[in-house]
């Protein structure tokens, strides 16, 4: 039986969510590609176990998580019931709902209909009676954002989600949301944006001012540019690699030559630092405390504690930041 490490807490640090009574570890394990039947049972229940051993308390996940899609709450729940039992109190999880999951109308978006039947669903699949945070995943064009909100707030008032977030939001979307929670008395806890050194959209389009206007949390995906900022792309395209697979979310055409060559400036300054590429990635987004905690993945324990490195150093001063600026903005 897994007994957790007696020190999970000493190293990793925690961090509050804007406004909220709510902290999370600087780091969060996401369960998007790794937990599925394709992946050995025992390697996903060692990530889960090593990653509450490190400090990351928080699972995040999403209702079309896998593959196949709800596979990752299946592979949760598994494990929450062999493993983390006498823990959950100790544990935020987190779902979504938004993409598609069954056919039909209803099988996704924004409308009260899909989002409580997605949750119920997740639920069930997890075997949870409530999640921590609850998200909607996308916004909906063809419905009314008070109606997406409100099923989110109803999902609380419902015991079935202690806190509500939004993800893929825009700067004015999230004000919006923000408001209509903040009337029906449910606080918009945190957005999650994809954000990394290679992707400053939350920057430029002045998201990550608005949150910190509003005093909202956000937890960032893809901090490691699908595995880009990993250093696996250093001299190409690995065989067995996402970008040589047939991903839809890291095509072989988008690793040119120049970008290789712009991983590998990015590599010289992280080796200057006395860290990975990876490890410099994740410090970058943590930097200034300004982003609540970075989503990692993990497809083996050895990359997850490469990852918690990152920790060590949070700090960048003016001329590495500006090296970095140099390197991807040009």
């Amino acid at each position: 039986m897994y007994t957790a490490h007696p020190d999970r807490y000493a190293d990793l640090p925690y961090r509050r969510s804007g406004r909220s009574g709510l902290k999370l570890p600087a780091l969060s394990l996401g369960l998007w590609h790794n937990f599925g039947p394709d992946r050995p049972v025992e390697t996903q229940r060692a990530i889960l176990r090593r990653a509450f051993d490190l400090g990351i308390t928080h699972f995040d996940l999403a209702n079309n998580y896998g593959p196949p899609p709800g596979a990752a709450e299946s592979a949760l729940g598994e494990a929450l019931k062999a493993d983390f039992t006498p823990y959950r109190d100790e544990l935020v999880v987190s779902t979504k709902a938004g993409y598609l999951m069954w056919p039909g109308p209803y099988g996704e978006w924004g409308s009260r209909k899909s989002v409580l039947s997605s949750l119920d669903q997740s639920l069930t699949r997890m075997g949870l009676d409530h999640v921590d945070i609850f998200y909607s995943h996308r916004f909906d064009p063809d419905t009314p954002l008070e109606e997406t909100m409100g099923a989110l707030h109803s999902a609380v008032q419902q015991g079935k989600a202690l806190y509500v977030g939004v993800s893929n939001y825009s700067a004015e979307q999230t004000r919006e949301a923000a408001r209509i929670l903040g009337e029906l008395g449910t606080p918009l806890l945190i957005h999650q944006p994809r954000y990394s050194i290679l992707d400053r959209r939350p920057e430029d389009q002045r998201l990550l001012d608005t949150l910190d206007e509003l005093q909202v949390g956000s937890i960032v995906y893809s901090p490691l540019e699908q595995g880009l900022l990993t250093g696996r792309y250093l001299d190409g395209i690995p065989e067995d690699s996402r970008a040589a697979s047939d991903s839809p979310f890291l095509k072989s055409d988008a690793v040119t030559e120049d970008l290789v060559g712009r991983l590998r400036a990015l590599n010289e300054i992280a080796a200057s630092r006395g860290q990975t590429l990876a490890q410099m990635a994740l410090a970058w987004v943590l930097r200034g405390g300004r982003v609540t905690s970075a989503l990692v993945g993990a497809s083996s324990t050895r990359q997850l504690e490469d990852s918690v490195g990152a920790i060590r150093n949070l700090e960048f001063d003016a001329d590495d930041l500006a090296r970095i600026d140099a390197i991807v903005k040009t």
